[in-house]
């Protein structure tokens, strides 16, 4: 079953074929397909993942998947939240800049406004939140929705370099380390998107009778 991801982040597409492996799926990136980015005016994860999927499951006439996730910080009222990925405000294009040179460029660029907003501020508690939608066509009466939450504390200096977003500044108190510093295997193992991908597994045997 081809299942299009309503997104053309290439980390996130590996890291769901990852979590989503064994099951059969065939999960492609819309861009591959031509489908452009969906709309996400939404204040919530929930609304935004199934506008992204409903949007790519029109434009390709088939299933599809969405996740909406970010970074939710309890001394910022949850903020960044549905913004995380554009916190600093949407970086502008460069001519022949590659889609994941521009997307390191936004990442400073949030991170940096995260420690200034919590420059003075003692609790650094926080959380990042995977939302996925699964739908098997664009007027699915019953998308699944999966949701995964991976607390941890924000550090006031940046360590690690893996991953991508605020990661390197997410510190996991149970593994002591940040996310930044974990191998893709470690990641995938603990992770909002593992949590939020292991439910969706469930009710993807459970609602589409989809078996390992």
């Amino acid at each position: 079953m081809r299942l299009v991801l309503a997104s053309n982040n290439a980390k996130k597409l590996a890291e769901l074929r990852a979590l989503l492996g064994g099951l059969p799926l065939e999960i492609v990136a819309q861009g591959e397909l031509g489908i452009g980015e969906a709309e996400e005016p939404h204040h919530t994860f929930v609304e935004n993942a199934l506008a992204k999927a409903r949007h790519a499951a029109a434009a390709c006439g088939g299933a599809a998947i969405a996740d909406d996730s970010g970074l939710c910080v309890n001394a910022l009222g949850g903020a960044p939240g549905v913004i995380s990925a554009h916190f600093a405000g949407e970086v502008a294009a460069v001519v022949g800049e590659a889609r994941e040179d521009r997307r390191r460029r936004q990442d400073a660029l949030n991170n940096a406004l995260l420690l200034q907003r919590l420059a003075d501020v003692s609790d650094r508690r926080g959380h990042f939140i995977s939302t996925l939608v699964a739908l098997r066509h664009a007027d699915d009466p019953e998308p699944l929705v999966a949701v995964g939450r991976w607390p941890g504390e924000i550090l006031r200096v940046a360590r690690g370099d893996q991953g991508f977003g605020y990661d390197p500044l997410m510190f996991i108190p149970d593994l002591g380390v940040t996310v930044a510093e974990l191998s893709a295997e470690v990641k995938n193992a603990h992770s909002h998107r593992a949590r939020s991908a292991a439910q969706l597994r469930a009710l993807l045997h459970e609602a589409w009778h989809l078996t390992a």
